[in-house]
């Protein structure tokens, strides 16, 4: 399991008040000028994201934030941003810089509330007396590991890099794709269509992935179109130990599925990989509460031009309104956009959220559980509506 290459990026989000050496602490890490510094309070306005490999770490997204002091006219659009960056942060990254960081340590046990691994960073930009006792007041008054650094010269950045690397280990629980579904030897059987949502010259990213993890786990990895999977089967020895297919033709696999075969898809795979599947399966009973006149929120994790055959905008509001009735309401949000209230919505129903990282997916589970709304994502709730959910199989929690 050690030896699965990494596919989920990790989140590190850099926090703190105006001119407190966010902006610098970024660049400071990257080793590059990525964001902009300056006196001026407030120079960050948008999130700045930067991805880059670490050592010993991975692949890795740092986003810097704007001040969580901001006094500007853009404050209320601001602080919004900040919001959005700390519901996919992984690692908070909490600047302290002066004597009083009262301020400081509350945003920091709202975080560890929150779920989110911390790190206290101590920005010292000149030579200080104090500085142990601030390092230890931290981390008595939060328990948490402080460090510091001057984020101008890069002194220090070693020493932090060390503790973002030890809290990867630690939090790291070998979550893969596949899980224990597959091991090495089994012929695993992939479904792709190539039809007009497929992009050109290339595979979409859960595909990637899943072939990638696959060929780590020295499987053997048979691939077909949906035209062709009689003729691929009938190819074979014996029948493949997995079918991972895409939802959209989860019932044209069903049909042609060998008894000895398991089958899955790549958005049930994603269902856990990325977020919570027992409450996506949960969640997938509410198809049986909707009527005409309730209200659906299709959420889509990437944004893309709508086309003829769009799963999330097409094929699955007709497979429920040809259940319910054809006024039933959906609405369909995209990208980072995602309503702040929810209560309105009797089901919301989330793709594989390939673009998100689990941190992110899993805030989205926990904003809906707390204004009681059900929630499912898209191959859980094809599979409900298609009566197969029973038949398809995921990799243990």
């Amino acid at each position: 399991m050690n030896n699965i290459v990494q596919i989920e990026r990790l989140h590190i989000g850099i926090f703190g008040k105006c001119n407190s050496g966010k902006s610098s602490l970024l660049n400071a890490i990257t080793g590059q000028y990525t964001a902009v510094v300056s006196e001026i309070a407030g120079t960050t306005t948008d999130l700045v994201s930067k991805r880059m490999e670490i050592p010993g770490v991975g692949a890795c997204l740092l986003m810097d934030t704007a001040g969580f002091d901001d006094t500007s006219m853009l404050r209320r659009e601001r602080l919004e941003q900040t919001k959005k960056a700390i519901e996919k942060t992984d690692i908070a990254l909490i600047i302290c810089k002066g004597n009083d960081i009262t301020e400081e340590v509350c945003w920091m046990e709202m975080f560890v509330q929150q779920k989110v691994a911390v790190i206290a960073v101590l920005n010292i930009c000149e030579q200080r007396s104090d500085t142990q006792v601030l390092l230890d007041y931290i981390q008595q008054k939060a328990g948490l590991d402080a460090v510091a650094v001057n984020a101008r010269t890069g002194e220090g950045i070693k020493d932090l890099i060390a503790i973002i690397r030890k809290i990867n280990q630690q939090t790291q629980k070998g979550n893969t794709i596949t899980g224990n579904l597959v091991k090495a030897g089994d012929v695993v059987m992939l479904v792709m269509p190539q039809d007009q949502q497929a992009p050109v010259g290339r595979l979409i990213l859960p595909q990637a992935q899943t072939i990638r993890e696959l060929l780590d786990k020295n499987c053997i990895i048979v691939s077909c179109i949906p035209e062709l999977m009689d003729k691929t089967l009938a190819s074979l020895v014996t029948p493949p130990e997995l079918i991972i297919t895409d939802s959209q033709v989860f019932e044209y696999v069903y049909q042609r599925l060998p008894e000895e075969s398991k089958l899955t898809s790549f958005s049930v795979l994603f269902a856990q990989y990325k977020g919570n599947i027992k409450k996506f399966i949960e969640g997938a009973h509410a198809i049986d509460k909707l009527t005409e006149d309730s209200h659906v929120l299709i959420a889509e994790a990437c944004t893309h031009a709508p086309l003829g055959e769009d799963i999330g905008r097409v094929k699955i509001p007709q497979m429920l309104r040809q259940r319910v009735g054809q006024k039933l309401s959906v609405d369909v949000v995209s990208g980072s956009d995602f309503p702040r209230y929810l209560n309105s919505y009797d089901l919301i129903i989330h793709c594989g959220a390939c673009m998100f990282n689990r941190k992110h997916v899993l805030s989205r589970i926990e904003k809906a559980e707390g204004q009681k709304v059900a929630i499912t994502n898209y191959g859980i709730a094809i599979a409900y509506l298609k009566g197969i959910l029973g038949r398809v199989v995921y990799p243990e929690c």
